[in-house]
């Protein structure tokens, strides 16, 4: 999907709310400013703009800067300190020196230490580049699971995650394979063209994806031939391009794989639970509780002239003839022969 026919976010905040409720949980809890926040990098001051579509988007460099800032002050030692910077990249073997203009503001890291940095605070391998639009969406599907379309084979989850279904069998058994950086993005880079053709069914060009973010093609040739790694904002502008993750070139296979598993986890528990209860289903989908809240105040020849209207509506829809029904509900000799002798 590309990322300019994402659903709008106010219309996903509205599911969320409302999947809350039908959950027992409290919207206010699962929507929390403070919870996207920490889910998605976005400062909880934007985050009310971002859903409404108002906010301005921060240029990379600053949004890169802000969310490292906001990794170190929300994710703490065992003493409630900061990590050090050489602690940071000690673990991805790189000197801390390295990280220090990511974090005075002045710099864009290399996309090792981008992948390095998102490894070691635990978080999502976008964090540091998804646009806010992506992060927070990220975020919401993450509260509640309203996304994907419900299907786990194999094909599905490699398109998904750009991982090869060999790959991610080799995951589902515990023994991701471990694929040089480099290699990894290129495979990803050569799968999203691969998978999401222009409308004539061929690959968008080099030129075309480049042009999106004010770059040339020439700056993706290294890339395509598999011979170099994009900056942090030819990443940012190729996965803004094709409309998935913002980690989806970065995260490890296990990662990648998580995610996907995640979303569609959840879009088979909602829709688990409209299976146990079909009225559910039918009463959110048509607003019948309004229906039923006004209908309530009728007289007895209220109620008469209403069903009465009903078997008119359903009659004009070809619905009246159903076996065993009138106006929608069963008969009085369908509800006789469903009795036990």
């Amino acid at each position: 999907m590309r990322a300019a026919d994402r659903p709008e976010l106010a219309a996903i905040w509205r599911r969320v709310g409302a999947l809350a409720e039908r959950c027992g949980r409290d919207p206010g809890e699962v929507l929390a400013v403070g919870r996207l926040s920490h889910l998605s990098g976005v400062e909880p001051h934007r985050i009310a703009c971002v859903v409404a579509g108002t906010a301005a988007e921060v240029p990379l460099e600053r949004r890169v800067h802000q969310r490292f800032r906001l990794l170190r002050a929300t994710r703490r030692d065992k003493h409630g300190r900061e990590w050090p910077l050489a602690a940071i990249a000690h673990d991805f073997g790189a000197p801390g020196a390295s990280l220090g203009p990511l974090n005075a503001g002045t710099g864009l890291l290399r996309m090792g230490h981008a992948a390095g940095v998102q490894r070691f605070f635990g978080v999502y391998a976008g964090f540091l580049l998804a646009d806010s639009k992506s992060a927070v969406e990220r975020a919401l599907a993450l509260s509640a699971g309203t996304v994907s379309d419900g299907r786990e084979d194999l094909e599905h989850l490699s398109y998904l995650t750009g991982i090869t279904p060999r790959a991610i069998r080799q995951t589902l058994d515990g023994r991701p394979p471990r694929l040089p950086l480099k290699e990894q993005v290129h495979q990803r880079f050569e799968h999203l063209r691969r998978t999401r053709p222009r409308e004539d069914g061929q690959a968008h060009s080099l030129t075309a994806i480049a042009k999106s973010f004010d770059a040339s093609g020439q700056s993706l040739t290294r890339l395509a031939q598999g011979e170099g790694m994009p900056n942090l904002a030819a990443a940012a502008g190729i996965q803004r391009f094709y409309g998935v993750d913002g980690g989806f070139l970065l995260a490890d296979d296990t990662e990648a794989l998580g995610t996907a598993l995640a979303l569609i986890e959840g879009e088979l528990e909602c829709v688990e639970r409209a299976r146990e209860n079909p009225m559910l289903a039918v009463l959110r989908a048509h607003d019948v509780r309004s229906i039923v809240t006004r209908a309530g105040r009728l007289s007895p020849q209220g109620w008469k002239s209403l069903a009465d209207h009903l078997d008119d509506l359903l009659a004009r829809e070809g619905q009246l003839g159903v076996p065993g029904t009138k106006g929608g509900a069963p008969t009085e000799d369908a509800a006789a022969e469903g009795e036990t002798p």
